[in-house]
């Protein structure tokens, strides 16, 4: 049995979450499932343009396995694109490379994963309130705290060579 692979850092989540052809009932479509750290690998190297050695260090993984999620991920986005099929973004194995936080008094500021792992804040920078809340994305199927460990497996949710 192999071991857990490790969470990719991501840098943002996606705006949208679901793209489908026009013009194709919804009951009447397939889906791919794009994990949040494949939709990254996309964001990375093909709309910052960065070269993939930046791009494996940013998420925090190796250079090979930047390749190959970047691989899957397009090969997704053309079996949705040329089979007319609906894209959704969700789950997948990651943790964000900022953590958001907010005060009682409605301060909100960015504390960076490397600072948050050593020593997570305990006071507002702004007013020194320890009223302190975490501010994580989440939306619906993507998982708690930006973890999306539990939907891999899903429909049409292929990983590695299966």
């Amino acid at each position: 049995m192999g071991r857990q692979p490790l969470s990719r850092r991501v840098g943002a989540l996606p705006r949208v979450s679901y793209f489908k052809p026009a013009g194709i009932p919804l009951a009447n479509i397939q889906e791919v499932r794009l994990p949040i750290e494949e939709a990254e690998a996309i964001r990375l190297k093909d709309i910052e343009g960065l070269e993939q050695d930046a791009c494996a260090r940013k998420m925090s993984v190796s250079r090979s396995t930047f390749a190959r999620t970047l691989l899957s991920a397009r090969q997704r986005m053309a079996d949705a694109l040329l089979n007319g099929k609906a894209i959704r973004i969700e789950g997948g194995n990651y943790e964000m490379a900022v953590r958001q936080f907010r005060c009682g008094n409605g301060h909100e500021w960015e504390v960076p994963f490397e600072v948050m792992t050593k020593q997570p804040p305990e006071i507002c920078p702004t007013c020194n309130t320890s009223e302190i809340m975490s501010l994580m994305p989440w939306r619906p199927g993507m998982g708690i705290a930006g973890q999306g460990k539990q939907f891999r497996g899903g429909r049409n949710y292929r990983r590695g060579g299966d």
